[in-house]
């Protein structure tokens, strides 16, 4: 399937689906863990089916004799699961349009988790009843039928695709409490961009997990670099995340691309289930900004927070300890140590943080100097405005790298300016902004030849504007500094780090492109009188319109 036809196939679901919302008996917000279940459940009838040829074949071939074997274990050796005949797609399709087709989907739903431990408490269950109102008892039966449409040759990965455009679209269907659980997928995907997981016994921690998008777009860059699923089967993804059902969506996503890991429901800065501190080759996330209600006394001790210090208030509240428990003015960089901290002695991070924490004062100042001379931070990224759906403001990304050679800098670069526009309220990277952005690290990295492979790329491709991009801007294929873009910036000397009180705000070193509009100085005083005297014009026809207005009223008031 082409990627085009891959979007036509998205859009015709995802419009199928949606149209229907409005005869579920559901909130907004709930209506994406029946719809979700259903493709996890195509997923698996399609994938079943697959194998079964070669699941029958096996079994025949020693049924009757000592060596036979249940159809259910050879079902899991050869897919990864056993699904039952009352979850069949067909079954559930063919079974009449009313009200029990919302029982024969729960109970489809009960023996998949009962045959497969791994998968247990994973699936929706309850809320399919709710999508048999009385006056439309077809609804589910119509539901199931949009799913249908999935081609049954269709590749695997291409459901895990679906799945994270249903996750993408729910998230802005429900604005901020979408959001919560799903990070755009380009974000994430220029954050991989940067990282470069590469393949091996790795161990990859996300605290904030939501839906596990950070896992599955790291898998997928390895895929696309050659991964081979053997060396895959050693890359293990440990997630946490405090909300039940967003637990549920994110082992679906695992399981739906084929992504080895754990979930665990738990509070982060309270509980530590994989004893984080230096165990991981990357951490990945996008943690809730600005919470303030973090008890001090439960994370002071904590070596995930206190390894580079807790942010704390300036004075002590005057209410009685019995009153209320001290907490943290703000825990975002209780997340930034926490990401710094699991960190192995190779280990590299990528997390989006509010771009208040890049000037962030008092005892979060003193934080990010430690930070800062320690020198783990290895890249700053400021984003576009409007690239989420929970914020509006700019958000930056931070990058931690605990084997950089370069400690004494970190380079800057300020995305704000490049973006493509998804509607009026939402923004993405292009694939192409990406691939532009993520090369700017290849070449302050001294990989030269990862800018002509793409230079070669798009040439292939035809896209010459993007050659232009690339060679306007670095001609020689090595890294330099450009003004609005990017700049390494040193810690010490005139203009560095120390010398703007630590800031890591990109906008501090990068600076901003004066556009040259070819005027003489000549010119330009012709056209300033010009657009002087037009002002003037206009100033004197609204004063004319105000007399108007006001003798209008006069007369229709009777005054």
């Amino acid at each position: 399937m082409t990627s085009t036809e891959l979007k036509d196939l998205e859009g015709r679901l995802w419009q199928s689906a949606d149209m229907l919302r409005a005869g579920a008996h559901l909130a907004a917000n709930k209506y994406s863990q029946p719809i979700l279940g259903l493709i996890f459940l195509r997923y698996a009838d399609v994938l079943f089916k697959q194998h079964k040829e070669e699941i029958d074949a096996a079994y025949n071939e020693y049924k009757g004799t000592r060596m036979e074997r249940s159809y259910k274990d050879i079902a899991i050796e050869k897919c990864g699961f056993f699904l039952p005949e009352c979850a069949y797609f067909d079954y559930l399709n063919d079974a009449p349009d009313d009200a029990q087709k919302a029982l024969l989907v729960k109970a489809a739903m009960e023996a998949i988790e009962h045959e497969n431990p791994r998968m247990d408490g994973v699936l929706p269950k309850e809320v399919y009843g709710q999508l048999v109102p009385e006056e439309e008892p077809e609804l589910l039966s119509r539901i199931v039928r949009v799913f249908k449409d999935i081609p049954e040759n269709i590749s695997i990965d291409i459901f895990g695709q679906i799945y994270e455009y249903f996750l993408g679209n729910f998230a802005l269907a429900e604005g901020q409490g979408g959001g919560a659980f799903y990070t755009p997928a380009s974000v994430v995907q220029y954050m991989v961009e940067v990282l470069q997981p590469a393949t091996g016994d790795k161990k990859f921690l996300d605290p904030a997990c939501g839906s596990g998008g950070m896992f599955v777009q790291a898998a997928r860059y390895m895929h696309r670099h050659n991964a081979s699923n053997e060396q895959m089967m050693n890359f293990r993804c440990y997630g946490v995340e405090k909300e039940p059902d967003t637990v549920k969506l994110a082992k679906m996503n695992l399981l739906l691309n084929n992504v080895r890991g754990e979930i665990t429901e738990a509070n982060s800065f309270y509980s530590d289930p994989y004893n984080a501190v230096g165990q991981f080759d990357y951490v990945m996330a996008n943690p809730p900004f600005n919470v303030d209600e973090v008890v001090v006394e439960r994370v002071t001790d904590d070596a995930r927070f206190n390894t580079y210090g807790v942010p704390r208030n300036k004075t002590k509240s005057t209410k009685k300890a019995s009153d209320k428990k001290e907490t943290v003015p703000n825990a975002n960089y209780l997340w930034i140590g926490y990401f710094a901290t699991a960190l192995n002695d190779e280990g590299r991070a990528a997390l989006v943080m509010a771009n208040s924490a890049s000037d962030a004062g008092g005892s979060e100042l003193e934080i990010r100097k430690k930070m800062i001379e320690d020198g783990i931070i290895s890249q700053m990224v400021t984003l576009p405005s409007n690239m989420f759906s929970t914020v509006t403001l700019p958000a930056t990304l931070w990058f931690f790298n605990k084997k950089r050679p370069k400690k004494d800098e970190i380079l800057f670069i300020d995305a704000r300016n490049i973006f493509t526009q998804v509607d009026r309220a939402h923004r993405k990277f292009s694939e192409e902004q990406v691939k532009n952005l993520g090369i700017i690290s290849r070449l302050y990295e001294g990989d030269s030849d990862a800018f002509w492979a793409l230079v070669d790329e798009y040439k292939k491709e035809g896209k010459q504007s993007e050659i232009d991009w690339l060679l306007e801007r670095w001609p020689d294929g090595k890294y330099q500094d450009i003004v609005g873009l990017c700049k390494v910036a040193k810690l010490e000397g005139e203009d560095g780090i120390i010398d703007n009180d630590y800031s890591l705000n990109a906008g501090r070193y990068v600076g901003v492109v004066i556009e040259d509009d070819g005027m003489t100085e000549e010119e330009f005083r012709t056209e300033m009188l010009s657009l002087n005297a037009e002002f003037a014009k206009l100033s004197a026809e609204a004063k004319d319109l105000e007399s108007e207005i006001e003798k209008n009223l006069k007369e229709l008031l009777g005054e």
